[in-house]
């Protein structure tokens, strides 16, 4: 594989600075860590971006995530090792980065429940957290960006 540019956050002097400024503010708001993961996880397997699901699956591992959560994240209904507070981020998720396959995008039910184990705060960061990851997925995707590349040899 071969990426057809560089990554375009390198292009543009101050894009990656500016994009990891922001993520760092928004992991200071209260989202738990192993939540956030989840999100990038799920977000990065709709998306099919391989650098993001490389990078966060690997981050992932360096806490004390488990391998059967990691490795459920897709099936995240069907799997017991969830909580009701990462259930609802996960369908929060798969909501927002899938904006075109439904008339009502975010449903009132997914937004209800997300909004039942998050504060004002820790939503609002939720909801841009997700919408940083969809920004690096599609980064990545539209440019071929080839997943591992990022990790010094």
């Amino acid at each position: 594989m071969q990426a057809r540019m560089r990554n375009p956050a390198f292009v543009i002097p101050d894009v990656m600075s500016t994009l990891q400024a922001l993520s760092k503010i928004v992991q200071n708001a209260g989202i738990p860590e192993k939540t956030a993961g989840l999100v990038h996880l799920r977000a990065s397997q709709i998306n099919g971006c391989g650098v993001c699901l490389d990078l966060h699956t690997r981050l992932a591992q360096k806490t004390d995530e488990t391998q059967e959560r990691l490795m459920c994240v897709a099936a995240w209904r069907d799997a017991p090792y969830f909580t009701d507070a990462e259930r609802a981020a996960l369908a929060l998720t798969e909501s927002v980065t899938r904006l075109s396959d439904r008339s009502d995008p975010v449903p009132d039910d997914v937004w209800n429940e997300a909004a039942k184990h998050y504060d004002e705060r820790t939503l609002a960061a939720l909801v841009i957290e997700i919408a940083l990851i969809n920004v690096w997925n599609r980064i990545n995707v539209s440019t071929r960006q080839v997943a591992g590349a990022w990790r010094p040899e």
